[in-house]
């Protein structure tokens, strides 16, 4: 057969190509043999080998300097992760350094469990101006050098901040009743408050006129899809409110009653009643006119009464009678009807009553909805009342209020008894659990102590869990959590001034405590207002299979920054468009080797720290996971948004919960305990 002329050119385009590639595969195999056995000794890192686990990572961290999305990853690191302190940052109890002296092999380290009062030479270099400062880095550092004045304080004036600590909070007299006019209203906020609480028969009225609507234009996702609209809307509220106990929070909302004259989405008037606590609401209970059912009803009286909206005509106009009830001269039985309670300048008696069962709302001596308590408030905890939005208040009156102060002060008592203290660490430990509290957090902590810290595996000290604590601004609060440290021995005090934005600097002082002080393989990070079923815990973990590079929590994914509102993140802070894969803060566990190599990064000043702790968590499993396979295990049972039934974790528990959860878990039971 004759061959075409293309025919010798193709043959030799494809013996080229060919030399090309086992040129490509022999340069393939020649790096693999230089630089393999290089990047196959990672697995081989450990806590034991410092030196080769640095110079293997410096080796990385030059690497990705080089990408761009980590190449400001050691600028932007906020260094007042080293305010911890290199050596230890942690100022323990009496306890506790009686055990690490027995637990630490090095001198140094048994020495460094003082040394808080160092500042690094990163911070120094921040003060000078010498290097670029984050506001995060800015806001450490202040905490830091504010929290070693307010520890040296302490000690330096200790016997005189006793004895001022010793008097006590003055506390108000009980009054049976308050009235408050409408001056008084006017000059101080619209408020009431009630020095010691509610009782059962207490009653709250409040007289004032709702003032006309005024224009509100609607969000900014509804205009999209419908143009600029606008809505009329009245309301106001009037809140029951306990104890500001979350200096970054709002109070928790006992009791939040919503009349809503104009402007709802549903076009009607609406009475709703809801709680809030931690930011967190419950299920509102929404009366638009339709009485409830026989059956639902609080101390015998229903949860939402009957009334007619303005748009609506009687029944009797909108019905006919019967043809034959006419024709027999049957008459039609009187028909009460009621309109919505509340009408614009027009004035109104509105009263709170505080039943068995839950609280009852009239007004003008009609009874117009019930809503029973909801599980972890107490009458006693109710500390004011306030009333705002479109209304002109005339005058609060208070009756048959509580004659004495409550057993329980979330943030003046601090409980001592022997009986809640935990073991002491007599064998090693194979889980360590951190818990973040804020220093006036006594309540929360003393209910974790009396619930979950009874587990079996923590009071055999198979589990070691230990509170992280910043410092007060009050000398007064402080000198009470050293008191409760050197009692109890579980309070690990870290030395800066507490700010929400700084959690994350607890969250690595756990990772170092972990390491320095514990033989555990995995450590777990919770917060204070967290319920963790220990046993069932302990079970997962096992059940999952790995003692190495194991991530487990209730992992989210894709999940962007908000750029407004207030948990807004800037630019700045937060440059990239997405989040990485992270596990929500209120519970989720590490094994030892991402707590070593979180550790290792900041004691070089490569860790990049974010004002989120449970994002910054994320990220260094990210960067580990460059280093090491990561294993991400999710769950719903680490249930970030509250309880549910067969849970790992229950996140926004009161203490009254807790022990309420506890007495159920003792049963055999994992339920919650919500309203």
């Amino acid at each position: 057969m004759r061959r075409g002329k293309g025919e010798p050119f193709i043959i030799l385009n494809w013996r080229r190509f060919l030399h090309a590639f086992l040129v490509f595969v022999f340069v393939f195999v020649l790096f693999i043999s230089f630089e393999g056995p290089e990047l196959l000794n990672w697995s081989s890192f450990s806590d034991e080998d410092p030196e080769l686990y640095e110079a293997r990572r410096s080796s990385i961290a030059q690497k990705d300097s080089r990408n761009p999305r980590f190449q400001d990853s050691r600028d932007r690191f906020s260094n007042s992760a080293n305010t911890l302190g290199n050596n230890s940052p942690f100022i323990s109890s009496s306890h506790e350094a009686l055990r690490a002296r027995h637990t630490w092999k090095h001198s140094s380290d048994r020495n460094s469990i003082r040394e808080y009062g160092r500042i690094p030479r990163q911070i120094r270099e921040m003060q000078n101006g010498t290097r670029f400062v984050s506001a995060l880095e800015k806001m450490a550092s202040d905490a830091w050098q504010v929290g070693l004045h307010l520890w040296t304080d302490m000690h330096h004036n200790k016997s005189n901040a006793q004895n001022h600590s010793s008097r006590g909070i003055m506390r108000d007299s009980c009054p049976h009743s308050i009235f408050l006019s409408e001056k008084y209203l006017q000059k101080n906020g619209m408020m009431a408050r009630l020095p010691c609480g509610l009782m059962l028969g207490s009653s709250i009225t409040v007289v004032g006129t709702p003032l006309p609507g005024h224009v509100e234009r609607l969000v900014k996702a509804y205009r999209s899809r419908h143009g600029p609209l606008i809505a009329i809307v009245s309301q106001f509220i009037v809140e029951l409110e306990g104890q500001k106990i979350y200096d970054t929070e709002d109070p928790p909302r006992i009791l939040h009653v919503n009349p809503r004259l104009k402007g709802d989405w549903s076009g009607k008037s609406i009475f709703e009643v809801n709680t809030c606590y931690r930011g967190q609401w419950g299920t509102a209970q929404r009366c638009n006119g339709v009485e409830s059912q026989h059956d639902d009803t609080v101390d015998g009286l229903l949860r939402c009464e009957k009334w007619n909206n303005e748009d609506e005509e009687s029944s009797k106009d909108t019905k006919s009678s019967s043809w034959l009830d006419r024709l027999m001269g049957i008459a039609d039985r009187p028909n009460m009807e009621w309109h919505y309670p509340f009408s614009e300048n027009e004035s109104f008696v509105f009263t709170i009553r505080a039943g068995w069962e839950g609280y009852h709302m009239t007004v003008d001596g009609r009874h117009i909805a019930s809503s029973p308590y909801r599980v972890g408030f107490s009458l006693e905890e109710a500390a004011s009342l306030t009333v705002k939005g479109d209304i002109q208040l005339h005058s609060i009156v208070a009756t048959s209020l509580r004659l004495s102060h409550p057993s329980l002060s979330p943030d003046t008592v601090l409980e001592l008894n022997h009986k809640w203290k935990v073991p002491l660490q007599h064998t090693s430990v194979d889980f360590f659990i951190g818990i973040l509290s804020s220093s006036n957090h006594f309540s929360e902590r003393m209910a974790i102590r009396k619930t979950w810290l009874q587990s079996k595996s923590i009071q055999t000290a198979k589990v070691l869990a230990r509170f992280f604590v910043a410092l007060h601004a009050s000398i007064e609060v402080d000198l009470q959590l050293k008191e409760e440290a050197d009692f109890y021995g579980d309070v690990i005090i870290v030395p800066f001034l507490d700010r929400y934005e700084l959690l994350v600097l607890k969250t690595v002082a756990i990772c170092e405590y972990a390491l320095r002080n514990t033989s555990a393989t995995y450590i777990m990070k919770c917060d204070d207002d967290n319920f963790v079923r220990v046993e069932t815990v302990l079970e997962a973990v096992k059940a999952a299979g790995h003692q190495k590079g194991l991530y487990m929590g209730n992992i989210n994914l894709d999940h962007r920054p908000l750029r407004v509102g207030k948990w807004a993140v800037t630019y700045e802070e937060w440059p990239e468009g997405d989040y990485p894969p992270y596990a929500n803060g209120p519970g989720y566990i590490i094994t030892r080797d991402i707590a070593s190599f979180i550790v290792s990064e900041k004691n070089n000043n490569t860790l990049r720290l974010f004002k989120m702790e449970d994002v910054s968590m994320g990220m260094w499993v990210v960067h580990f996971n460059a280093l090491h396979q990561v294993h991400y295990q999710h769950s719903w049972k680490f249930c970030q948004f509250g309880c549910i039934n067969d849970y790992y974790t229950a996140h926004y528990q009161l203490p009254k919960q807790m022990f309420c959860m506890w007495e159920k878990l003792k049963q055999g039971k994992a339920e919650c305990c919500n309203a």
